[in-house]
């Protein structure tokens, strides 16, 4: 059995591993992908699924389009004592570490949680920080609500009135004219077309891990949420607004929908899944998040992607 077939045996047996991580969602994003494992005996301690890419001759390691966050995953045991885990983490990182092939160029994203910094350095990676929002889904609703910012829960209540909310998977192309508009309007170039999202979106729904949220006033249709999600999170995947409506309150009673639902899906946490942007942080901090770091990967040890980089700023 190969390491890709055996990947996908666990997958199948063992809850947890992050929706980015699913086989099902890396054969789509990626053209070739693979996975590291760490094993003690029979017993799976992480792994690490990760593309296979090379450009002009220059082996990458990074985040395929559309997937924020890419390993490693530890599987702690239940017994594991509190005092055990940093050291069990270590560990396993650092096995999974060796199996990786060694690329000249790294920029990727890794799970949140994972703090093994020392181990990465000694890999001559350099370690940039990045945030995300967590939602504790262990409170109740009424919890919830009350640790929105006030401006954001009138916002939800008057958008009650007025907004009907559905689930309408047909709305993609709507979805990205919006994403296109608003990153057109930061001076941002997309880097993906409907044909990506569709087939994302597709896997998503074969695999009951993901839906788009529409509100509407009538026949327009104001905002719009694309929600992914696992076992343990659910994760604002991405959103737009009609440039031509005013879809503000809208979106928050969207993302209000999107955490009710994960809520009753039992998952342990929504995840807004960060953004550096300053309008969109503000936006987020209203829903009462916790702040969660994670590391971006960075080298560039390769020529010509040096040459590159400096061409593209």
């Amino acid at each position: 059995m190969s390491d890709k077939e055996l990947y996908r045996k666990i997958c199948t047996e063992k809850p947890g591993i992050p929706v980015f991580m699913q086989p099902w969602w890396l054969d789509v994003v990626c053209d070739e992908w693979d996975v590291a494992i760490s094993m003690k005996g029979e017993d799976v301690r992480g792994v690490w699924a990760y593309p296979i890419e090379n450009k002009m001759g220059v082996s990458l390691m990074r985040n395929p389009v559309l997937t924020p966050y890419l390993g490693p995953h530890v599987f702690y045991p239940s017994d594991l004592r509190q005092s055990r885990i940093d050291a069990y983490e270590y560990e396993t990182v650092a096995e999974l570490m060796k199996q990786l092939p060694d690329c000249k160029v790294w920029h990727m994203a890794i799970t949140p949680g994972i703090k093994q910094a020392g181990i990465f350095r000694q890999y001559k990676l350099h370690t940039e920080v990045q945030q995300t929002f967590l939602i504790n889904l262990a409170q109740s609703e009424t919890e919830l609500l009350a640790n929105i910012k006030d401006s954001a829960r009138r916002n939800i209540k008057q958008a009650e009135q007025v907004k009907t909310i559905l689930t309408d998977n047909g709305a993609l192309e709507h979805l990205y004219q919006f994403q296109l508009n608003t990153l057109t309007g930061k001076g941002k170039e997309i880097n993906y077309k409907v044909a990506d999202l569709k087939k994302i979106l597709d896997a998503c729904i074969a695999h009951n891990a993901g839906e788009l949220l529409v509100a509407k006033n009538g026949e327009n249709t104001l905002s719009i949420v694309w929600n992914v999600w696992d076992d343990t999170r659910s994760y604002y995947f991405m959103g737009g607004q009609n440039p031509e409506s005013n879809g503000y309150k809208a979106m928050s009673l969207l993302l209000w929908t999107c955490i009710k639902q994960a809520k009753k899906r039992r998952q342990q946490y929504f995840d807004l899944e960060g953004s550096m942007d300053e309008g969109v942080e503000r936006f987020f901090r209203t829903f009462g998040g916790e702040r969660e770091l994670y590391m971006v990967l960075q080298k560039n040890d390769a020529l010509m992607w040096k040459i590159k980089k400096s061409l593209l700023g």
